[in-house]
């Protein structure tokens, strides 16, 4: 995954209001066009053909199993965030964190919208439920321990995965960096009761629910990151040093 260069302000142009502004007009134009690909994309999004999910996921809950459609809390659409905490991890991860961290706020306007979210782990949940009530985070959060969702929407690998050096995820064929990955993945359930998986994004396309990302984009230095997301830390860590890379750290 690509990762812009850090920018170097020493020497930056500064010039008159007037070449400010029809620099900034000529921007302005790329801005309006990256809007109007952005708009063009999403109707594309909502164009893609739908597959018929026929396994009957049981998920663990706070209040006992639930399965995939129990899930959609009564609305017809689910936004699914493919969350790393695997088995045996004594938090999560930090990038996943700070996803997460601006799901409440937007849930509250969305769930209006028709659509549900919830975060899907396969550590057991009593492994994870602490963690959720350290980072003060209202959303609903359930377990894949006993069955094969994540492995079946390439977000865990087995060991024997791993060890061979090759899993499928982002729709390709990569190098994994442990037996969890991230994603988001979106279902549909009609009034028939049946579900259909319509869409999922992995790596940098989840970015696009990510407020924090957004707002660096717009200022000067920009992320400021020598790796991806390097800086990022759980939300009442950032008195920390941070760490060396953000996904996968959480585990250690």
């Amino acid at each position: 995954m690509s990762i812009p260069a850090i920018p170097n302000l020493k020497n930056h142009p500064v010039v008159s209001r007037e070449v400010w502004l029809n620099a900034r007009k000529a921007l302005l134009e790329r801005e309006k066009k990256l809007t109007h690909e952005r708009d063009a994309v999403s109707a594309a999004r909502r164009d893609l053909p739908w597959v018929k999910v026929e396994e009957n996921y049981i998920f663990e809950g706070p209040d006992g199993p639930v399965t995939l459609a129990e899930l959609f809390d009564g609305r017809q659409q689910l936004i699914v965030y493919h969350f790393m905490f695997g088995p045996g991890w004594k938090e999560g991860c930090p990038g996943c964190s700070l996803l997460c961290d601006h799901v409440d706020g937007a849930r509250q306007h969305f769930e209006h919208g028709g659509a549900s979210f919830v975060a899907v782990s396969r550590a057991p949940l009593a492994e994870f439920a602490p963690f959720k009530k350290r980072m003060g985070w209202k959303f609903n959060w359930v377990s894949s321990a006993g069955n094969e969702f994540n492995f079946d929407y390439h977000v865990s690998y087995t060991p024997e995965q791993v060890a061979s050096g090759k899993v499928d995820y982002n729709y390709e064929t990569i190098e994994p960096w442990g037996e969890e990955a991230h994603g988001t993945s979106v279902f549909y359930k009609n009034d028939a009761g049946e579900i259909f998986h319509t869409y999922s994004c992995y790596a940098r396309g989840c970015e696009q629910t990510v407020g924090a990302l957004i707002y660096l984009d717009l200022v000067p230095l920009g992320r400021n990151e020598e790796s991806t997301m390097n800086w990022v830390r759980h939300h009442d860590r950032y008195e920390e040093k941070p760490a060396d890379a953000c996904c996968g750290s959480a585990k250690k």
